[in-house]
């Protein structure tokens, strides 16, 4: 059996990692979605088991002392964390899987899988990214102020990624992932 791909999707807080993913799924089957787990509260319309599994800081810190996390990182305060035995799973079974981590965790999935395939999501400008910030309407001043710090930082990293991606428009940028992920299947199955 063909082993599955492995995708990681990165970029700062408010480029639309989740917007993009959701909008892909809707025509696309040929990947699926890796839930990572969070210590950050639910946001309203959040479903446990599908968009993170949400739980307290002393459960995420024994599963990451089991090394039961790909990846993990702190991010804006709340802990987040990919479960190492979920994407095992799929990738032997033949599932090409998509990860949407911030750069700090990509960083620690190349070390454990350099084979991934790594893109990059842009936003059209910083400007934009703090208008599409203020629209979510889930941050504080404060906390949108520590997301905009941190977005500079994970903007440098875009080099280290096979593939970059500017989030201007949603369905050219949906259609431009989903060639990505087309154009990797068929590199592997040749």
């Amino acid at each position: 059996m063909t082993k599955g791909l492995l995708f990681v999707l990165s970029g700062p807080s408010g480029v639309g990692k989740n917007t993009v993913l959701d909008e892909l799924f809707k025509t696309f089957d040929g990947v699926s979605y890796s839930v990572s787990a969070t210590t950050r509260k639910k946001r309203a319309g959040e479903v446990e088991g599908e968009d993170y599994f949400f739980m307290s800081e002393a459960e995420f810190k024994k599963i990451k002392e089991d090394d039961g996390f790909i990846e993990s990182a702190v991010v804006h305060g709340h802990h987040y964390g990919t479960p190492k035995k979920f994407v095992d799973r799929k990738l032997k079974n033949g599932e090409d899987i998509i990860l949407e981590i911030d750069t700090q965790g990509a960083k620690q999935v190349r070390e454990k899988y350099p084979e991934a395939v790594y893109i990059f999501l842009l936003p059209p400008s910083l400007e934009e990214l703090e208008n599409r910030l203020d629209k979510r309407g889930s941050e504080n001043s404060k906390s949108k102020k520590i997301r905009l710090k941190n977005a500079r930082q994970e903007l440098k990293e875009v080099h280290n990624y096979d593939y970059e991606v500017t989030n201007d428009s949603l369905a050219d940028t949906v259609r431009k992932i989903k060639k990505i992920i087309i154009k990797e299947q068929q590199r592997r199955d040749s």
